[in-house]
């Protein structure tokens, strides 16, 4: 069965978030919703979390779930905004979220209360774990390689890849972040075109644009499988392993990646204020 998907572009990150629903029901989840955030300032904003919900709102949805596919480097989650707004749908996110958490817990030195066992999360789904969206059949496949905690979420014929594939025309995620692989995201595409059949739509969690054309978000599985120009199905594993670390050892880190872990980390949330009332997000030096 189709699932309705729309999607709302977060300009400033090229970040694509979903609102995903069953017709029929009208039972839906929003995916890898995307925050506002100056990190010139260390201002928030809310536009592009509420256009999600003028969607919900239009389409008269009930919000099951909250996805998020990994604990994003590049913007950061809008889930605790939306929480409040929806009658707390649960958040979800891989179970490999307790690794990504305690590796950034060693490095930020976070505060002692900050426990690194994915309790920040409503639910931690593991690989292969099913859940329904109204009555559409869905369930999630580790795709880790671009983070040790990635998820791809399949949902009747529409998959949600977030990092794992760009674009046909833009190959695939960086590996060189703690905890990436790229031998491991090159056999989580492979896992993802042996499972899944051609026709499936796929939707992209980021699309900038290659060749000045315009952004694009969705292609389908058969599509990446013939003619993604870094892993398509003529690309060995070593070959795409030199090519991929040739080419993150050329790539600036994002530019909100230092705020946007410290907050993903835990689904959303700000860490605590010190004793002034202020939040603060913290800079290591020489660490990356």
């Amino acid at each position: 069965m189709q699932p309705e998907v729309r999607h709302v572009l977060h300009d400033e990150s090229s970040t694509f978030s979903y609102v995903v629903w069953d017709p029929a029901s009208l039972h839906g989840v929003i995916i890898d919703p995307a925050l506002d955030f100056d990190g010139r300032s260390g201002r928030t904003g809310t536009d592009t979390p509420t256009r999600l919900l003028d969607i919900v709102d239009r389409e008269g949805l009930t919000i099951d779930w909250i996805l998020e596919t990994h604990a994003h480097a590049d913007h950061i989650s809008a889930a605790p905004f939306l929480r409040e707004r929806l009658d707390r749908p649960p958040v979800g996110i891989g179970e490999g979220i307790r690794v990504v958490q305690e590796r950034f817990k060693r490095l930020f030195n976070l505060e002692r209360g900050f426990l690194p066992d994915g309790s920040q999360f409503d639910h931690l789904f593991a690989d292969g774990e099913a859940f329904r969206l109204g009555g559409i059949g869905a369930n999630v496949i580790s795709t880790p390689g671009h983070t040790s905690d990635h998820l791809t979420y399949v949902i009747g014929d529409a998959v949600f890849v977030g990092d794992t594939l760009f674009m046909p025309d833009a190959g695939t995620a960086r590996c060189d972040f703690p905890g990436g692989d790229a031998g491991l995201l090159y056999r989580s595409t492979r896992r993802l075109f042996e499972a899944l059949p051609d026709e499936a739509r796929m939707f992209m969690l980021h699309d900038y644009g290659p060749n000045g054309r315009e952004r694009r978000n969705e292609t389908t599985v058969g599509a990446q499988q013939r003619d993604n120009i870094h892993v398509n199905e003529t690309v060995s594993e070593a070959e795409y392993v030199n090519m991929r670390e040739a080419r993150d050892a050329t790539l600036p880190m994002p530019t909100l990646i230092l705020p946007s872990v410290q907050v993903n980390i835990r689904a959303g949330e700000f860490p605590p204020p010190e004793d002034n009332g202020t939040i603060y997000l913290k800079v290591p030096i020489d660490a990356f």
